[in-house]
């Protein structure tokens, strides 16, 4: 199982990114994916998920309604649209696996099986 994220950078306030997961070694329809995001000094929190079996999402209350999960079975990759950045959204940000299927509560970020190596987003002006 590998997870790879792209997709990072640099981008001004109120502008977008999309990230990218590129998953190999497992069908995405197996599991949920969550992208996660850590900044300095700071916890790693869950920022949304995509359930394996029927596309269901989560997100958390800080980018819902700015931020879009979604993915494309046949390249086997997640995608995080990330719009109206804030400067608060900097951080690393990483796609893992759930356990199984179904999205684990965003809060839950230790149970998380497989983690890529993260991608670095800086928002700045």
């Amino acid at each position: 199982v590998q997870l790879v994220e792209s997709g990072g950078g640099y981008v001004q306030p109120g502008g977008s990114l999309r990230l990218s997961c590129a998953a190999s070694g497992f069908a995405l329809a197996d599991y949920g994916i969550g992208w996660f995001r850590q900044a300095p000094g700071k916890e790693r929190e869950g920022v949304a998920c995509i359930s394996g079996h029927n596309e269901a999402t989560d997100y958390s209350r800080s980018v819902k309604g700015r931020f879009a999960i979604s993915r494309d079975i046949a390249k086997n990759t997640v995608y995080l649209q990330m719009n109206s950045l804030k400067f608060e959204d900097s951080a690393v940000y990483y796609c893992a696996t759930d356990v199984g299927p179904v999205c684990a509560p965003l809060s839950l970020t230790s149970i998380r099986d497989y983690w890529g190596q993260g991608t670095l987003v800086t928002v700045s002006s």
